[in-house]
Order: C-alpha cells, then structure tokens, then sequence
C-alpha cells in the first residue's frame, strides 16, 4: 500500500477520464477528478465480490449483479482504484442503493457463518486466546532498543524493495527481476540494464519509480506503510495504552490527510465525515473492509507490547475496527501478535507466527490462509529462493480470485515467506516481495519481523540499510526526515515490559 509518492492508487486523478455529463453551454473545466476507492459505481463492483466470498446468500447477489450490468454498471477495476470516468446520476444513485441492499444480506452458507465474529470478546472466544497470566517474560527490556530499531529499518527496507513493482502481476516482477540479474530476487529492483521491451510490457509503479530503485534510493521515502507507524506511534504517546477507536479516528483526522489514505482507510475517513461513529465507519459501503490496510498499521502494537502478544492484539483490534471488520481485523490482530512475539527477544519466527495465530479464530478464512502459507512453505522440499517459486505458484493458485490486496492472500505470502526464508533477514524480504501482490506491504510487515529476530541493526546487511540513511521522509506532522534510530528511542519508551497482561498501563487489551 502507498501514498501519492509511491502509487498502490492515486489519489488525484485517473487516467484520460470522460468529463461528467452537463449543460452543453457550461464551460469545459478540464479533466474530471477522480477520487479513488470512493466512487460508488467501483465500490458495488468491489462489494459483488466480497459477498460471494464472505458467503452472502449466492442468488440474492446474482440478482443485484444482474440489476447492475442490465442498467449499464460495471464490475470493479482489476488493479486501479478507480474507473476511468464518472457514471451518470441515476446510476450512481442505483449503486448506493444496491450498496445497501447487499449491506443487509445476511451470511447463507459461507465462510463467515464458520466463525468469523468482529467484536472483541467473541474473536477472543473463537479463538481461545488467553493472556499470558505473568506478562512479559524477564529480561524483555534487555536490548529492546535495538531490536526496535531494527524492526523500524527493516520495515523501511521491505517497503522501499516491494515500491517500484507494486501493483504488478507475478510475471511482471520475475520478468524484470530475471531481465536485469537479479532473480531469484536479492537485493533492490534496477532499470539499469533492463532491456526497453521488457519495460514497456512492464512498467514500474510510476510514482515509485523516482524515489525506491537501487540507482535513486536517498533515505526512505514516503509510504502508507510507514506514515501508520508514525501515527501509531503519536497514538501510543498522546493516549497511552488505553486508547479508544475514537482516540485513533480523532488522530487521523487532525493528523493524516484524506489522500493519504486508501481503499478501506479512505472509506472510513468518508464516513467520519459523513458523521458515522466508529465502529460503523469500518463496515458502512466499506467493500474493503478484508482488505489488508489494518495489518499494516499493527505492527507498533506489537514493537510496544514485546513477548506479549494477547495485548499486543487487542491493541491492534481497537484500531482495526475504525476501518474494517473479521478477517481484516485479525489481520491486524495476527500481525500485531507475531510481531510482539518476535520483540520479546527468544524463540523463532515460527514461534512468533503460532502466537500470530493464537489470537484469531482458528475455523476463520484469515487463520486457513495463513496454516496455508505455512504448509506450503514446510512443503517445498528444496529450501532455495529458486524452491520458493513454486511455493508462490501454490498460493496464487488457491488465491488468485482473490484482489491483490485482500488480506487473506496477502497473509497466506507472508506467513509463507517468513517460515521459508527461516527468519532470515535479507531470504524474508525477498521472497515475500518476489511473490507479488500487495509487494510494499508485505515487504514492510516480512522485514519488521525479521529486522527484530536479527536483533540489532548492525545485524542487517549494510546493502540494504546504507542507502536509507537513517531518514524516513514523511508528511506526518513534526516527523519528516526523522532517523530510524530516533524512532526506536521513542518506541522503546512506549513498551511495557513489565505489566501482567490485563493489568495495569494496558488492562482494557
């Protein structure tokens, strides 16, 4: 996921759209814009598929695509955040009526009657998590700072190495990769030496391309995947551990601008204007609601909860539900514990990823991708980045209807990425972002992780850190180009290293 600088959508205009219909006498006001994520003719094309995959009632759903198509709608845009050109009025007004229409369908025989609850207390029960009765374990505290640092540069190295293939398909990235020498992937993406063909069939995320390939990386540039850090981080020290979903909406709206956010987070930011309470601004028109933005805001509630994940996920699921609902909180809710897990400082990824998944409903879609992902991973014989294709092939077979950046397939990458690549920092990277996908986030989350098992940053290959400078660019107010190591400081001030879960600094987790 990106901001403006570095394109998962744009949030300015589309390409080449068609004026909006009107007098013929009104004077041409130039191209028309296109917000993206927001309009409501792409948002029912979204929704269509997000209720046969969360088990809607399969012929009430036929019934509204067919009202759709049969008045002249569309279904959702494969890759862009927005169709080319307005709809008139009347259809626009059909689509929110067909909006809510799909909104109060109620789950037939699918998925989300398999146990897949939004409130807190019935997730917890779903999935029998259970805090751990004497907190953080000892010694948590002990060289907390520099894991932290090293989770913060690892992020920014798995954002800016995923930036320039972002939203390209799997045969892009291996193509691009295998055409400049650099496949199977392992170290930054380069235009040096890329023949004009294969460049032009695939063409780099172009608001990437200036900022995030190895001839022009210059510190890290801006991303959504690190601004939701920083505010998670301003979150923690403005409310301290107890803060509410009404805490997190109030930030964004004093500190994140509406086109800095996308799909499910631009939704819910509509919908606070529109004067909707948290938690209905995450499920109201939100076909996004699965989608991954959740999980990648997680990761400080795990930095600041180390070796405990149960809190880390209730952290996590408070700020989640401004913007999403089921799947798309435990996303949040997985990563935040895997991450916390990974910060206390002992054990393995594969430990940090079975905390991971103890904090969500094991019969859920969220739980199955990531159980899949692993398999997958242990199930490759070979251990090689080579091997790791085909473990790719697998998950975009069982995934591939799925949009690139619904949580659900990105998890499954993830999940198999980290088990694969055994923790290891620089094989976790990239092969999580060689599988495609959502490649910047999944990069950020897959190098968080490893960045705290290396455990401090001098543990991280210079290759990857030099070229960030230890300067993260940012519009995130007070913030811009401040250093990795700076952060971490203030990060570690956060943590609590000492307090039973359910007590104390942090007891409404």
């Amino acid at each position: 996921m990106t901001t403006r600088t570095g394109g998962r959508a744009d949030a300015g205009t589309a390409p080449e759209p068609r004026p909006h219909p009107g007098p013929a006498t009104q004077p041409h006001p130039g191209p028309a814009l296109r917000v993206t994520w927001v309009q409501p003719e792409d948002l029912l094309g979204h929704e269509l598929r997000q209720a046969a995959q969360d088990g809607r009632d399969p012929e009430a759903v036929a019934r509204v695509e067919q009202r759709w198509l049969a008045a002249g709608g569309h279904l959702a845009p494969q890759r862009a955040g927005a169709s080319t050109g307005p709809a008139d009025p009347a259809l626009r007004a059909l689509a929110l009526t067909l909006l809510d229409e799909l909104d109060e369908l109620d789950a037939f025989d699918g998925p989300a009657e398999a146990g897949e609850p939004t409130g807190l207390a019935d997730v917890r029960a779903a999935a029998r998590a259970l805090p751990r009765p004497d907190g953080p374990p000892p010694g948590v505290a002990d060289g907390l700072t520099a894991r932290l640092e090293a989770a913060w540069l690892g992020r920014a190295v798995g954002c800016v190495l995923g930036k320039p293939v972002e939203k390209l398909p799997l045969a892009g990235i291996r193509e691009i990769a295998a055409a400049t020498g650099n496949w199977p992937l392992r170290t930054w993406f380069t235009e040096i030496g890329l023949d004009a063909a294969t460049a032009a069939r695939w063409p780099w995320n172009r608001r990437s391309r200036p900022t995030s390939l190895a001839e022009n990386i210059d510190g890290a540039p801006e991303d959504d995947d690190l601004n939701y850090p920083l505010l998670g981080l301003l979150l923690l020290e403005r409310h301290g551990h107890d803060f509410t979903t009404a805490d997190v909406a109030r930030l964004w709206l004093d500190e994140l601008p509406a086109g800095r956010t996308f799909t499910a987070e631009r939704v819910a930011y509509r919908n606070l204007l529109d004067g909707v309470e948290p938690p209905a601004t995450g499920a109201l028109r939100n076909p996004f609601r699965e989608w991954i933005g959740a999980l990648i805001r997680a990761d400080v509630f795990g930095w600041t909860r180390p070796g405990d994940p149960y809190a880390a996920a209730g952290q996590a699921w408070r700020d989640a539900v401004l913007s999403h609902t089921a799947n798309g909180v435990y996303g949040a809710m997985f990563a935040a514990a895997t991450v916390a897990e990974a910060a206390g400082g002992r054990g393995d990824v594969h430990g940090a990823l079975a905390a991971g998944l103890s904090v969500v409903p094991g019969r859920s879609r969220l739980a199955r991708a990531v159980r899949f992902g692993i398999e997958a991973a242990r199930a490759e014989p070979t251990g090689t980045a080579e091997g790791f294709a085909s473990v790719v092939d697998r998950l975009h077979a069982e995934y591939g209807d799925h949009h690139w950046v619904h949580v659900l397939p990105n998890a499954a990458l993830l999940a198999a990425g980290l088990t694969h690549a055994d923790g290891d920092f620089d094989a976790s990277v990239c092969r999580v972002v060689s599988g495609g996908w959502d490649t910047d986030s999944n990069g950020a989350t897959a190098g968080s992780v490893a960045g705290l098992l290396a455990g401090s940053p001098g543990a991280l290959p210079e290759r990857w850190t030099a070229p960030l400078r230890n300067r993260l660019a940012t519009t995130v107010a007070g913030l811009d180009g401040i250093g990795f190591d700076t952060l971490a400081a203030r990060t570690a001030a956060l943590a609590v290293t000492g307090t039973p879960a359910g007590t104390g600094k942090g007891g409404t987790s």
